[in-house]
């Protein structure tokens, strides 16, 4: 048995991985000499399987020969095509497959969201988020605020860690709930923060805000296909994501929405747009909205085919891994970092990301020094920095090895 802290050891794991061979059906990059760089970003942008090719080369294709027939005609006609992504998200999030639905951007999904499930009242008129969300959530949260006439500084609630810590407690959000509950209209938090790789306790925080009449919804642009996602059975009212960190559909794909089932047949207001509309008579121009009863009634457009087929290109290499096998090794992967790194006698970093997490693993840099994260680059490491003092590494279980993660703790030693 070879020592856990040399090169021998990650081989040894390779060796070992029962998901090994699905490296091989990813694009790695490659630096100037051909070398295959140290991809550690797929909590940014995932890589492209090699299927992905074959996907859309059979849409462009169809078009090229059918024309508007292809809506009919193609092999996988696009009326419906939409509908072929619907039990690969399904799995992926712990839905029905009329739950779920690929649309729009995330950003404008949470807005569709938000007009359906943040109806502020004079009492109840606050939205709980944390404090270091992503931007863009903030960003359209404030907005929606303002929409109703509220303003950001009375309605929107950033919950933030205790002194001295990282991360959100649990006990702390709860707190908020019990305590403010009747002036909390929506609980809107990251599945997976994504600055710190903290995973939410979902399930115990959508009980405890229904207690309180609160609607909740996550952003699980990091969570999806990273960790096990139950929304069904913890009766999360929405959900939304976008498809390119982990389901890794290319730059700017389609994004997917949750609703609960419950909420499908409940007048809920919402925006509406003509691929919401009964599919049985949408082609006689009705000038009456009927939305379909399912999630997929809040689409507003028809979306972008060759969007779609890459995002099912990955979603069948989902099917295939099971995502259960890849939490368990995505699990393996981040103990191995982090044994590596508790070994580095520094002070020049930390690791913020607490035990309950994803593949995300983030390192505080001490006074923000950037110079280490551009040394890593220089040696071919491809990971991503986030302002002020953090960088994220993300061994993501479809594509890297045990061996990419040796060989990053190997750079980063020798860079301090």
């Amino acid at each position: 048995m070879n020592s856990k802290y040399t090169k021998g050891f990650a081989i040894q794991l390779d060796q070992e991985d029962p998901l090994n061979s699905f490296r091989k059906e990813f694009h790695i990059p490659v630096d100037e000499n051909g070398h295959e760089l140290i991809y550690l970003c797929g909590n940014s942008l995932g890589l492209q399987p090699k299927r992905t090719r074959d996907y859309l080369d059979q849409e462009l294709t169809d078009w090229a020969e059918l024309g508007v027939e292809g809506h009919f005609n193609a092999k996988n006609p696009w009326m419906p095509y939409h509908e072929f992504l619907s039990e690969g998200f399904s799995e992926i999030v712990g839905a029905k497959p009329t739950e779920v639905i690929a649309m729009n951007s995330l950003t404008v999904n949470l807005h569709l969201m938000m007009i359906s499930f943040y109806r502020p009242t004079r009492k109840k008129h606050k939205i709980l988020i944390e404090a270091d969300a992503f931007p863009s959530d903030i960003y359209a949260i404030t907005s929606q605020i303002k929409h109703h006439g509220y303003k950001p500084e009375d309605s929107l609630v950033k919950i933030k860690p205790r002194k001295g810590e990282d991360t959100l407690r649990t006990e702390d959000i709860a707190k908020i709930i019990a305590e403010d509950g009747d002036e909390i209209a929506l609980l809107m938090l990251g599945g997976v923060n994504y600055y710190t790789g903290q995973v939410f306790d979902m399930k115990t925080l959508t009980n405890l805000a229904h207690k309180e009449h609160i609607y909740v919804g996550f952003d699980l642009a990091h969570a999806a296909g990273n960790v096990k996602l139950k929304l069904h059975n913890w009766n999360v009212d929405f959900a939304v994501w976008c498809s390119y960190k982990y389901l890794n559909s290319g730059p700017g794909s389609i994004a997917g929405a949750f609703i609960h089932e419950k909420h499908h047949k409940s007048n809920l207001p919402m925006f509406a747009g003509w691929w919401g509309h009964n599919k049985e008579n949408r082609f006689q121009m009705p000038d009456d909205f009927e939305p379909i009863p399912t999630a997929e009634g809040w689409q507003l457009s028809n979306p972008s085919i060759l969007s779609l087929a890459a995002i099912r290109a990955s979603l069948s290499i989902f099917k295939e891994a099971g995502m259960d096998r890849l939490i368990e090794k995505s699990k393996n992967l981040t103990n191995y970092l982090i044994e590596l790194l508790e070994t580095i006698d520094s002070d020049k970093i930390k690791i913020i990301t607490p035990e309950k997490r994803g593949c995300q693993v983030s390192i505080q840099v001490t006074k923000g020094n950037k110079i280490l994260f551009d040394e890593l680059t220089k040696k071919g490491v491809i990971a991503d920095w986030r302002e002020p003092d953090v960088i994220r590494i993300a061994p993501v279980p479809l594509y890297n090895s045990y061996s990419d993660v040796y060989k990053f703790y190997n750079l980063l030693t020798s860079s301090l």
